[in-house]
């Protein structure tokens, strides 16, 4: 999705430069053209040759570089931009945009462009704290600047507070999100369930399965590149969130179900690529059950059916792991739950499924069509599956021009 765009990424003069090397890296890897500008102060931090040898770009740092004979280098840039992402940011280079002060390349180059510009502060707590700070913030807003909030921790001052620079995941992600408003899930709003539900045996024991989450969490990240607005509701898992997607985290299958009937009246298409328990105990201890007996039994009842209960207008997915017979098992959970289609994998392969970062699976349409897709990693399997689910939504209706 990032490939052949034109990023440019400003680096300023904070402790958290070197992480700018990482988001140049990963932008350029995803296939994006990438021009960094530094401040005479990010040059303090790290070199320039750093981020040339990265990009293969060169590197602008002075006020009046000159990209051709006739071309001005921030006009030029300016122009050329998909977006402009200042990570990380301090507060003296965001005072002088709120200023609109350009008194170096790159307040010179976000004064001219007409890109989306995503600012990603970075500096002592204090003085993001410090209401001047805070208002030149709420300025760059006002003005549609993107802010990508600070993650809270240990800062190079010693202290504990917000002020470190964002996840370079969820940096990467915001630019994703803002690269794509107009991708085909444009105006859509994809709910995406993921995880391994847990249902509780006593405060210490529950019953699970072994799913990481990965694809579910790989599909919402898909939609959101796609210019959907996401919803992702989690069981527990270590992944971290996905930017730019609305998470609501649940433990049990119950919560699960409450959770999905809460947002589907809303949606344009349920993905449940949760693995839902299948059972749970009818009742759970209060307190943690002690080691005794040589055998303990445990009554266990059905855990509720979310993806064939709910209902609604809208496209239904759903995944079926098999060990055996899959298509056919497949087609009979499509049919019986009345999907739109179902995601089958073979969870005795063990180059995919659970816990890899890789699948192959077999997608099956309503209308019997049968799609065997090779191993790939699974963001790509999100991507193909998604390719299925744009089909089945309804495209806008022309707009009818006016009579004269």
């Amino acid at each position: 999705m990032l490939s052949n765009k034109n990023i440019i990424l400003g680096v300023t003069g904070s402790i958290a430069a070197y992480k700018a090397a990482e988001i140049a890296s990963q932008l350029t890897q995803a296939g994006a053209e990438v021009n960094v500008i530094m401040t005479k102060e990010a040059i303090e931090f790290i070199s320039p040759f750093t981020f040339w040898a990265i990009t293969d770009r060169p590197v602008v740092t002075k006020m009046f570089d000159l990209a051709s004979e006739s071309s001005i280098e921030h006009i030029s840039l300016a122009k050329a931009a998909d977006i402009v992402v200042i990570a990380p940011a301090t507060a003296n280079i965001i005072a002088k945009l709120a200023a609109g002060i350009a008194d170096d390349m790159l307040c010179c180059t976000v004064l001219a462009t007409k890109a989306p510009v995503l600012i990603a502060p970075a500096m002592e707590n204090n003085m993001y704290n410090n209401p001047a700070t805070q208002d030149n913030l709420s300025k760059l807003k006002a003005r549609n600047f993107m802010i990508i909030a600070p993650a809270t921790g240990r800062l190079a001052s010693g202290k504990e507070g917000p002020g470190r620079l964002a996840d370079i995941s969820d940096i990467i992600g915001s630019i994703r999100q803002v690269l794509e408003r107009g991708g085909d899930l444009a105006g859509k709003h994809i709910l995406v369930t993921a995880g391994g539900t847990q249902e509780p045996i006593d405060p210490v024991r529950y019953i699970s399965n072994r799913s990481s989450g990965k694809m579910g969490y790989a599909l919402a990240e898909a939609a959101r590149d796609r210019g959907a607005k996401v919803t992702l509701v989690t069981a527990p898992t270590p992944l971290p969130e996905p930017a730019g997607v609305d998470v609501v985290k649940v433990n049990t299958a119950q919560e699960m179900r409450q959770a999905v009937e809460n947002v589907t009246p809303r949606v344009d298409a349920l993905v449940m690529a949760a693995a839902v328990a299948d059972y749970r105990p009818i009742k759970a201890a209060k307190d943690k059950i002690k080691k005794g007996e040589a055998r303990l039994t445990l009554e266990l009842e059905c855990t509720p059916d979310i993806l064939g209960s709910v209902k609604g207008n809208f496209i239904k997915v759903g995944f079926a792991a098999e060990s055996s017979n899959l298509v056919e098992n497949a087609k009979q959970k499509l049919k019986q739950k009345g999907l739109d289609l179902i995601v089958a994998n073979d969870i005795t392969a063990s180059d995919s499924g659970f816990g890899a970062d890789s699948n192959r699976v077999t997608i099956i349409g309503r209308e019997g069509k049968v799609d065997s897709l090779p191993l790939m990693p699974k963001r790509e399997v999100a991507d193909k599956i998604l390719d299925r689910v744009a089909k089945l939504l309804p495209k806008p209706k022309s707009r009818r021009p006016n009579k004269l």
